[in-house]
């Protein structure tokens, strides 16, 4: 390529194009990861390699028009996260750059939508002149950016006297909250997304995450702090699984990354969330959530980048000592971005294409979840739900079987479930929580002393169901013995009656922790009775002609937290039961 030279103190020249690479002059003091302006539109991209002279950009937006000659100037920073009281209720690209200023196109070098305009924000001091603080103290506390004032705090590495402090009042996002040791901290900070934030230390928690959806928190259930991979091929539910999460649970602040899918999904999910009431709160849903749209038809490297940015949102708000959700929708389609640069580059291809540092890229950002003592002393949170979208249904392609090594829990969504269906699709054949065990002691200690035995119960009898319909599909089902024939029965019982959910239903879309375990207990008792029936020599086919729709319709007659109606109509399919002869 010859001696390369800068254009001119620092300031480079664009070599060579090639989509979303660009090769440019290497200027002294540029380093790996920062940031640099490209061409005259000054589209943002990031140095991923150096050699030599040259230095390998990855580009965040679409580089058409771009050549070489052009102008490169490093911006001598990594790729960072504005973090401020203006986040929650946003929409912001995958660079964390608002959207709801945008206009219908995305114009290369726009910069999103620009900077919303925003009155500011009540501010009240809570430290003064002269005290001492520390990384993660509290500075004082913002008014209007949320359901509940959020605390401004001492940044990291940032340590000393306070020598002066906002009077209470409006301040704008730029505005200087406090000078600590000569250093000036404004209302909102810059945090490079590829670097976790620091924290005191890391704890094991077992406190439940609860998600409302019957068959994830009877049968899988998930610690704050961890990590879940959703897999499921085209069709199967992930996306509305996801949103049903993201609106029930019971997280303070929910970040959904819309990773590459598509746009009229995440235009549905904006819509919802706009609409729908936060059953916490009262207020809406969207006022406690953050959303980084970065869709399929928006620049393949802004959707790399995309899941650092929300991860990095969430610890903001960890640091805050608040419990925080991310889902990642999908992390395939990042992956797919991995592959593609990757292959632009030249690096060294593995298993299907993918570079052969996926692995490692997977675990570096599931490891970002956690339950923490912050720098400040305060408990958080920050669990990290992953959609995966193999190919075709293909469970052990690389992203898939990458994922499943990393992660404490797996909710798999099943084709034939979907097709039939059932929703969500959640097999509880292939699903598995590594949290099961935590969580059950936590219970038995705690609040539901039965939850053990109750999950164990209603798993054996999915699992005697799934064993005897391979028997049903060759023999028929009048060929098993009395019992057996109960033991169908009773895996349909659980199937329609506990386990399936409708997200479009009004009393059912969420399910509190009281009705899952009246309606599990409910079946498990009819199914009980059942066996017994077949055990005193009542004939199978009788149990079978018994109207079992007390027990069915259940799930729909009760509201979300509503256990009486479930233990009525129990009552009521038990006597029913009883006539049986």
């Amino acid at each position: 390529m010859g001696t390369v030279t800068a254009t001119r103190h620092g300031t480079g020249r664009i070599l060579r194009v090639a989509g979303p690479l660009v090769e440019a002059e290497h200027v002294g003091g540029t380093a790996m990861h920062d940031l640099v302006a490209l061409g005259e539109r000054e589209l943002p991209g990031e140095v991923v390699a150096i050699r030599d002279a040259v230095i390998t950009i990855q580009a965040y937006e679409y580089t058409g028009g771009l050549a070489p000659g052009m102008p490169c100037r490093p911006l001598g920073r990594p790729l960072s996260a504005a973090l401020g009281p203006g986040l929650l209720g946003g929409i912001f690209d995958g660079l964390l750059r608002p959207l709801r200023t945008a206009g219908a196109w995305l114009e290369p070098g726009a910069g999103g939508g620009g900077d919303e305009q925003r009155p500011g924000w009540t501010f009240t001091p809570r430290a003064a002149v002269g005290e001492e603080v520390a990384p993660g103290d509290v500075l004082g506390e913002i008014h209007d950016a949320g359901p509940v004032p959020l605390p401004a705090l001492v940044p990291p590495g940032c340590a000393g006297t306070v020598e002066r402090i906002a009077t209470p009042g409006r301040l704008a996002a730029d505005d200087a909250v406090a000078t600590v040791a000569g250093a000036v901290i404004p209302l909102t900070t810059r945090w490079p997304v590829r670097t976790p934030r620091p924290v005191r230390e890391r704890l094991r928690t077992a406190r439940a995450l609860n998600t409302g959806q019957r068959a994830i928190d009877l049968l899988f259930p998930v610690a704050l702090g961890s990590t879940v991979a959703v897999p499921g091929g085209f069709g199967t539910g992930k996306t509305v699984l996801l949103q049903q999460i993201a609106k029930w649970c019971d997280a303070d602040v929910i970040v959904y990354v819309g990773c590459g899918e598509r746009g009229n999904e995440m235009a549905d999910v904006i819509e919802e969330f706009g609409a729908l009431t936060d059953p916490r709160t009262g207020g809406r849903l969207a006022d406690r959530t953050v959303i980084v749209a970065n869709t399929s038809n928006m620049p393949m490297m802004a959707r790399e980048a995309s899941i650092y940015t929300g991860v990095t949102v969430a610890e903001y708000f960890r640091d805050m000592g608040l419990d925080v959700v991310v889902i990642a929708d999908s992390t395939s389609r990042w992956a797919e971005a991995l592959r593609e640069f990757g292959s632009r580059t030249g690096a060294l291809p593995a298993e299907e294409g993918y570079p052969a540092g996926l692995a490692s890229a997977i675990a570096a950002f599931y490891e970002r979840a956690g339950a923490v003592t912050t720098l400040g002393g305060r408990s958080g949170s920050v669990t990290v739900i992953g959609a995966v979208s193999p190919p075709g249904g293909d469970m052990a392609e690389p992203v898939t079987a990458h994922t499943q090594r990393f992660v404490r829990c797996l909710w798999t969504l099943d084709r034939e479930l979907a097709y039939a269906r059932h929703y969500p699709a959640v097999s509880w054949a292939e699903s598995f929580s590594r949290d099961t065990e935590a969580l059950d002691a936590h219970h038995v200690t705690e609040d539901d002393p039965d939850r053990p035995a109750r999950r164990a119960r209603v798993a054996a009898l999915l699992a005697e169901a799934d064993r005897l319909a391979d028997l049903v599909d060759l023999l028929g089902i009048t060929a098993l013995p009395a019992r057996e024939r109960v033991s169908v029965l009773g895996g349909r019982l659980v199937r329609e009656g506990v386990l399936q959910q409708s997200a479009l239903s009004e009393r059912d879309a969420y399910s509190g922790a009281e009705k899952t375990a009246a309606l599990a207990e409910a079946v498990l008792a009819v199914v009980a009775r059942c066996h017994e029936l077949a055990d005193a020599g009542v004939p199978a086919e009788h149990v079978e002609e018994v109207d079992f729709s007390p027990v069915l319709r259940a799930r729909e007659e009760a509201g979300p937290h509503d256990a009486a109606t479930v233990d009525t109509l129990r009552t009521t399919m038990l006597a029913r039961l009883g006539e049986v002869s």
